[in-house]
């Protein structure tokens, strides 16, 4: 528990410190905690130490685990919450299939990773169909990779080709588009990722002009190696595992 504190305050303070450098105020950067293959216990015990965002990859591993978490949290009544505590804000940060999309509305609050015209009308008709609205960003593949996963969106010819479907999916019942995520190759020095941040941060103002049906409030990037530059690019939701939970096993 000590050892989670700590590391859960040592990169609060490196958001303050990011933030500083970047003129801009900590409260406008959210900390998503991947928990990742991490157990619902050691969840709970960051929300015990005031986390309220928590970010998981696949559908069947956040299932069991925010089941069990509501459980610990809720003091065994399951499917309740005390009136003492805050719910958990739950952020899809992985890949989702479309056959998954009914599963990940009735456990994620946010979803980050909407990488086709075909999910986003998948979460549309469901969300309608439950008389929801689920926020979503739209991942994009902003550095060309074949492994990634997102909209592919590497130049101007790129993105102009691009805006029709962005202009299809800001139209749909349901869902409200609230931004971007992408995520940035592996590198070295965290400083050689700032081509990639710049690169999405720039799509969100030419969205903001062309497509101004909505805000496009969010950028989701930066992960442990390179949140602090991600920051400096804009970024309002950060997505960190290792540095508060541990290493992956």
């Amino acid at each position: 528990m000590m050892e989670l504190a700590q590391n859960i305050e040592l990169v609060q303070e490196r958001i303050a410190r990011a933030c500083a450098r970047a003129g801009r105020a900590p409260a406008e950067v959210t900390l998503v905690a991947v928990s990742k293959t991490f157990s619902a216990e050691l969840v709970a015990k960051a929300y015990e130490l005031g986390l309220r965002d928590f970010g998981e990859n696949r559908v069947e591993e956040a299932q069991v685990k925010i089941s069990n978490i509501k459980y610990q949290i809720s003091n065994g009544r399951v499917g309740e919450w005390a009136d003492s505590h805050p719910r958990i804000t739950w952020h899809l940060v992985g890949h989702l299939q479309s056959r998954k999309a009914r599963e990940a509305l009735e456990l994620f609050d946010v979803i980050h990773s909407v990488d086709s015209v075909k999910l986003a009308a998948r979460l549309s008709r469901l969300c309608v169909e439950a008389g929801r609205v689920m926020p979503i960003l739209l991942e994009c593949n902003v550095s060309g990779e074949a492994s990634k996963y997102g909209f592919r969106v590497t130049c101007a010819a790129e993105r102009d080709a691009w805006l029709p479907q962005v202009e299809a999916m800001l139209a749909l019942p349901g869902v409200r588009v609230e931004g971007l995520m992408t995520v940035a190759p592996v590198v070295a020095d965290p400083q050689d990722a700032r081509p990639y941040f710049r690169a999405l941060s720039e799509l969100r103002d030419h969205l903001r002009v062309r497509l101004p049906q909505s805000d496009w409030p969010h950028l989701s990037m930066g992960m442990t190696d390179d949140f602090e530059v991600a920051i400096e690019y804009g970024a309002t939701l950060v997505r960190i595992g290792r540095a508060i939970f541990g290493e992956r096993q």
